[in-house]
């Protein structure tokens, strides 16, 4: 869970909840590059950031739990969980299998299973129509402006920012013998959800106005949008694969299909363009189904290959 990565940063560790347990309008957070399983991650305000992969859903023991940021989880809110994105921050989900869309408020770390893309709040999911499912092929791309402006809300009154710092060099993961992987409680039968909070909250004179691209309320001194979905339009039969990694260098990427075909997996090259740099790809699949790719990413990462990840294409 979320949670698990949360406890595991000391430089991200959550506050403490309000005594009277009520949200709180949480403080602005990136922070420090961290290890899980043995993979790392480099939170950053990376406002190009688009994404494909697996997303998954918050299980109930989450609800009223604070979060990394100092907000406290509400199932009903469109919030989420995501490795690296700013605290908080603005982005679109959107199912690539059904074109469905969302924005929701990044406000948390994590999901810590299974190299997952994003993590859901139930109301998030069920608008996305995967809910009952728990996993979907999901694209993830930050609103830009739009999280630049609460950032500069959650700002207001708190400390700068604890930004993506190391000691100097960039910390490297060691290859391991095995993979742990922790597991996403299921969430179960659910009850129907009450309708969103109409009200809007007051907002101080140090506070920065919501973005008005998005529609939303101001809750507590937070923007929340709202839980509304629109559908756009998707190629359709998007793919599932493991990307081993991306190599701008020819050494380095014989180097990783050496260390794949031992592991029985056939692999294919494909050229991506980074920028004006061209990039090699290398990537297992297409894969059938969620724990098809779920399994071939264990191996890859039990190999030591720890850039890996599962994307969507």
């Amino acid at each position: 869970m979320a949670l698990a990565v949360a406890l595991s940063l000391a430089a991200c560790a959550a506050p403490e909840p309000p005594a009277s347990g009520l949200p709180t309008s949480g403080v602005y957070r990136v922070g420090k590059p961290y290890q899980i399983a043995g993979v790392w991650y480099y939170p950053s305000e990376d406002f190009k950031y688009d994404e494909t992969g697996i997303g998954s859903v918050y299980g109930a023991g989450a609800q009223g739990k604070p979060t990394v940021n100092g907000e406290i989880h509400d199932p009903n809110e469109m919030t989420a969980a995501h490795p690296t994105l700013p605290l908080p921050s603005l982005a679109r989900v959107t199912n690539l299998d059904t074109g469905r869309s969302v924005v929701i408020r990044v406000n948390e770390r994590g999901p810590a299973a299974n190299n997952r893309v994003i993590m859901l709040s139930r109301r998030a999911a069920q608008l996305l129509g995967y809910e009952q499912a728990d996993t979907a092929k999901l694209r993830v791309q930050i609103l830009a402006e739009e999280s630049r402006q609460i950032a500069a809300a959650a700002r207001a009154g708190t400390p700068p920012p604890v930004l993506a710092e190391t000691d100097g060099t960039a910390p490297k993961a060691a290859p391991r013998s095995k993979i742990e992987v922790a597991s996403l409680p299921g969430a179960g039968p659910l009850a129907p959800l009450p309708p969103a909070p109409k009200g809007e909250g007051q907002v101080g004179a140090a506070d920065v106005p919501p973005p008005t691209t998005v529609a939303g309320t101001v809750v507590e001194r937070r923007f929340l949008p709202a839980p509304a979905s629109v559908d756009l339009p998707v190629r359709g039969g998007s793919r599932i694969y493991v990307q081993v990694g991306s190599y701008g260098n020819a050494q380095n990427l014989a180097r990783a299909r050496a260390q794949v075909s031992t592991l029985g997996q056939p692999a294919q090259v494909s050229t991506a363009m980074l920028g004006k740099q061209p990039m090699q790809r290398l990537r297992i699949g297409p894969l059938d189904s969620v724990e098809r790719a779920d399994a071939v990413l264990a191996q890859v990462l039990q190999a030591g290959l720890t850039d890996a990840k599962i994307i969507v294409d």
